[in-house]
């Protein structure tokens, strides 16, 4: 990968982007602040756990979905994947966040003149994963560097949000993202042939602490 490509594929998972998933836990607040989580190694495990049975079960496999219905200009199956894919939010906290980052880049894909994003396409509120595969799309991001670009902007922004609720320093949240790294490879490959009726492994556990966390008294992230 080089060249145009790459420069925007660097601008697409820049924290700078701005989506707002700095605002997000996506349950790991509720996690570590009723003690679920303690040492560092929980934590890599926790997050380990949501690449691997989370992200390559449902938002890497439709990923892959979403850019070849853009690819094609298939508005109805576009369509389609983005119902399901919001179905499959298991809590009202994790629909917000997909609907308030879809919406946030869609608009910075409209601002960018980037025709496909024309709000008026959807049925619904575009999810994140949607309107990441068009902006890689329009780019001309190769498919599977976008995916791995995906999990590491997720990853990126878990260790973040790791950092300002527990006291981990700098180099400890260095030393989870080294450790977790080697493993985007890993769960990005095969994303594209998961069937149909292996979409959307459940976590019981994260949908618990997303769902707890809408009403835990004093949070950073939002619900």
């Amino acid at each position: 990968m080089a060249g145009q490509a790459l420069l925007h594929l660097m601008h697409l998972v820049s924290p700078a982007l701005p989506v707002g998933a700095y605002a997000y836990s996506q349950g790991l607040e509720y996690a570590i602040d009723s003690g679920w989580l303690k040492e560092q190694n929980e934590l890599e495990d926790w997050m380990l756990s949501l690449m691997q049975r989370s992200l390559a079960t449902l938002d890497l496999p439709l990923l892959h979905r979403f850019y070849a219905a853009w690819q094609s200009n298939n508005i109805d199956e576009i369509n389609r994947l983005n119902d399901y894919l919001r179905a499959c939010r298991e809590t009202r906290e994790l629909l917000l966040e997909d609907e308030q980052l879809g919406v946030a880049l869609n608009r910075l894909l409209q601002s960018l003149e980037v025709a496909q994003a024309d709000i008026n396409l959807y049925r619904a509120t575009p999810s994140f994963t949607c309107q990441f595969a068009l902006a890689g799309v329009h780019w001309n991001i190769a498919i599977e560097d976008l995916a791995e670009g995906f999990v590491w902007s997720w990853l990126e922004n878990q260790v973040a949000a790791a950092t300002k609720i527990v006291p981990l320093g700098q180099t400890q949240a260095q030393k989870i993202l080294v450790a977790l790294l080697p493993h985007i490879p890993a769960v990005c490959k095969g994303a594209s042939d998961v069937p149909d009726e292996l979409l959307g492994q459940s976590l019981p556990g994260v949908a618990l602490a997303s769902s707890l966390h809408e009403r835990q008294y004093s949070r950073l992230f939002r619900s």
